[in-house]
């Protein structure tokens, strides 16, 4: 089955008002940017988007954020978008903060048809407790908080040791990036876009890629493939100059010394 489709705008069309969204990438690598522009274009909103994070202005989920489309975040980290910290301090948002291995986990085990699954990772904090500010009213106070989670204790390693039950995601749809896809929609992903790609694909029930370079069916090698065809609905191939537009999350240099006529570093 030929997956392949031309235009972003066509792959984000079945997104609508109220949809849970699943946006693969780590930081704004591995971003599904082309599809996430199209998006921020396309209108709908009263999003709940599971991400990474929300990326930083101008870039990825901020551009659905600065347009207001967003309703709820499931995120892991929310440190590099000022925008995204007055919309949640005003109650413009709600933000639902998720251990990076546990949300990592709610997709896995989404995509794996397990409802929920326990893990040691918050145990005795306000993610277990509950009291984590979800949503703010406009004068800051709090106007959501989360609710404690269910415990138990388990035998593990010959002691009888406490976990706490995390649910699984299932989002309505999820955009993602790969590095080189073929037709049928095998994916191959590169570095650090392997992280939350694969796994979004996996949890949502319609999946669009955007591919960098695409490969007719059988070019790939089978022990190559990193997600199966069968979690993909449509490949969305980029053209050469969308496949190097990559951002940079935090960029950090040293100075440039000037230098003398002699080539020596001026103090």
């Amino acid at each position: 089955m030929d997956k392949v489709i031309t235009s972003a705008d066509e792959a984000v069309a079945r997104v609508s008002d109220g949809m849970m969204l699943a946006s693969g990438g780590f930081g704004v690598c591995g971003i599904p940017a082309q599809l996430l522009r199209a998006l921020a274009r396309h209108g709908c909103g009263d999003l709940t988007v599971v991400s990474n994070n929300c990326g930083v202005p101008g870039v990825g989920n901020s551009l659905l954020l600065e347009n207001h489309r967003i309703r709820r975040l499931i995120a892991s980290y929310v440190g590099e978008n000022k925008e995204l910290t007055r919309q949640y301090l005003t109650g413009e948002v709600e933000i639902e903060l998720t251990p990076q291995g546990t949300l990592a986990e709610r997709l896995r085990a989404g995509g794996a048809g397990i409802p929920a699954f326990y893990t040691r990772t918050g145990v005795g904090t306000q993610v277990a407790l509950g009291g984590l500010p979800v949503r703010y009213t406009s004068d800051g106070a709090v106007a959501v908080a989360s609710a404690p989670k269910t415990t138990e204790t388990f035998a593990w390693d010959g002691e009888e040791r406490l976990f706490v039950r995390e649910e699984a995601l299932r989002p309505d749809v999820a955009l993602v990036r790969a590095w080189k896809g073929d037709r049928h929609g095998n994916l191959v992903f590169r570095k650090a876009a392997r992280n939350f790609n694969p796994l979004c694909a996996m949890a949502a029930r319609w999946t669009a890629a955007e591919v960098e370079h695409l490969v007719e069916p059988g070019e790939i090698d089978p022990d190559e493939v990193h997600l199966p065809g069968i979690y993909v609905d449509r490949v969305l191939p980029l053209t050469a100059e969308q496949a190097v537009d990559k951002g940079v999350e935090r960029r950090t240099t040293q100075p440039r010394h000037a230098t003398t006529a002699h080539g020596e570093g001026a103090l």
